[in-house]
């Protein structure tokens, strides 16, 4: 009963997606070109692998408020050490930016696994240090595309059967974390935790690992989104990346997530990923003012929350009436 309503939640965003997808192109057919739906997918592609990240993170009832200063942090600290270094090799610039992603991302779960403070809190923290430290290493400046090989530009936009890497590698992160979390034994754990932290205790379950591994995770996979973030738009700043956590965030609660943790799919987080883009790209198609589109993702955002808490009371009810008979 529970994996049907998941669906069905699943099988409302796909008809909304499709439905918006119909009512846009009636408005605008330039929205329905191959061209454009290329460009929303190459748009959503760094969302959809820093959500998949932050998905890991609220299943078990966390959130990474750090992810866009996460982002800014290590695209700068690569674009800075290319610029310096223009004789490192390519590979070796990839490698560097999932290890810084994965230090800023393990000191969040250290953080959060041994010290049991509020991931709200730590991570509220650590976006003003990341903040702080991009300006810190820029000395205020922008690494502008002028200043990065053509290899570096260049990573995001190359590609196999007309699929930039940018989109294969976003595709990838949802393949192995999505496989991750349903196949084994700790995705499975990550779930539970979420669910039920104390009788995920009772039976064994590793809580300072389960708390951490989420949290480093993440910050691996946004540590490799800032790279070909910068290398995409060519260009470093202090602001990259601002508010970038929020629109993740909604992603993955437009996906069903429960923002109580235990409950959600991989699925879910990529049609989440999916409606944002698609919703961003149709109110700039039929020309809707910027300040009315933050209006109405916000208005998204609420509409979900209220959805999911809604389905969760009734899926509560269905496991209550099954127990009693």
């Amino acid at each position: 009963m529970l994996e049907k309503v998941v669906k069905k939640r699943e099988f409302i965003l796909l008809v909304s997606l499709v439905s918006l997808i119909v009512i846009v192109g009636l408005r605008s057919p330039r929205f329905l070109s191959i061209g454009n739906f290329r460009d929303i997918m190459d748009d959503t592609a760094l969302l959809a692998m820093v959500a998949i990240g932050q998905f890991m993170v609220i299943l078990i009832a966390g959130i990474d408020l750090s992810v866009g200063a996460g982002v800014a942090l290590t695209g700068m600290s690569v674009a800075l050490l290319h610029q310096y270094y223009p004789g490192i090799p390519i590979f070796v610039i990839v490698l560097l930016s999932i290890l810084i992603g994965f230090l800023l991302g393990s000191f969040n779960g250290i953080l959060v696994s041994l010290l049991r403070i509020p991931p709200i809190i730590v991570t509220l923290a650590t976006m003003g240090i990341y903040r702080g430290f991009v300006a810190l290493i820029s000395g205020g400046r922008w690494v502008s595309a002028h200043e990065m090989s053509d290899a570096f530009r260049n990573l995001p936009r190359g590609g196999f059967l007309g699929v930039s890497n940018l989109l294969l590698v976003a595709i990838l992160c949802v393949i192995i974390f999505g496989i991750f979390l349903k196949y084994t034994r700790t995705g499975r754990e990550i779930y539970a935790v979420g669910g039920n932290e104390i009788a995920s205790r009772y039976v064994g379950i590793n809580l300072k690992k389960i708390k951490y591994l989420p949290f480093m995770i993440a910050g691996s996979i946004y540590g490799l989104a800032g790279l070909l973030w910068v290398a995409r738009y060519a260009s470093a700043q202090s602001d990259t990346a601002m508010g970038f956590e929020l629109v993740v965030i909604a992603a993955c609660v437009v996906g069903g997530v429960s923002i109580f943790g235990g409950s959600g799919t991989t699925l879910g987080v990529v049609l989440g990923v999916l409606f944002l883009g698609i919703i961003n790209n149709a109110l700039t198609q039929v020309k809707v003012s910027p300040f009315w589109q933050m209006a109405l993702q916000g208005l998204i955002i609420l509409v979900a929350v209220i959805v999911n808490t809604v389905m969760e009371k009734r899926t509560q009810k269905l496991v209550t009436k099954r127990r009693n008979l």
